[in-house]
């Protein structure tokens, strides 16, 4: 696996746990937020959201930065940008392999006929 897979793969798995979705969207709405903040919206403990943001940071989808003694977490709209390129890039491939596999197909048929 590439390195490049292995990051979007980092993105991927980090955005398919629902309760970080949900967390990147809540900052999303917001532009930032703390770990408090958002522990008060969601089902899970403060701990449990500071876990779930490290999984984001470290895919590269959030950003902190630390204003006194709060850290401020803000989404990183680029690593989105890119994983959805590299899926449309990743699906036309897909796409034109399937193509090839069924005129392949289609022409053996013509060749029986």
């Amino acid at each position: 696996m590439l390195s490049t897979d292995k990051h979007f793969e980092s993105v991927l798995n980090a955005l398919a746990d629902p309760t970080r979705r949900e967390l990147l969207n809540l900052i999303a709405e917001r532009g930032q937020a703390t770990a408090t903040t958002l522990s008060s919206t969601v089902t899970v403990s403060r701990q449990a959201v500071v876990k779930h943001l490290n999984v984001l940071n470290k895919a590269g989808l959030v950003a902190g930065d630390r204003i006194g003694r709060e850290m401020r977490y803000s989404v990183c709209p680029s690593q989105l940008s890119n994983t959805a390129e590299w899926m449309a890039n990743l699906a036309s491939e897909w796409d034109y392999k399937l193509q090839w596999v069924k005129r392949a197909a289609e022409a053996k048929d013509n060749k029986k006929q």
